[in-house]
């Protein structure tokens, strides 16, 4: 499977793919999941860890308050 990282990135994370695509500008999470299918490049793989990153930062922060 492709990009297979980044969802299993995304799953331990505890998000949803539609989390990540919102994140990143994407208004559907069809969209992106039709983009996870071609391998992405390092530079793409960058950016969507960042988000996953930030989102988890802020979902943790939520639960602390």
């Amino acid at each position: 499977m492709s990009n297979a990282d980044i969802r299993e990135e995304i799953k331990a994370a505890g998000l949803k793919l539609w989390q990540v695509a919102y994140a990143l500008g994407i208004k559907s999470d069809a969209n992106f999941s039709r983009k996870l299918r071609r391998e992405l490049s390092e530079k793409e793989k960058s950016n969507i860890r960042a988000v996953i990153v930030q989102l988890k930062a802020e979902a943790g922060q939520k639960e602390v308050r």
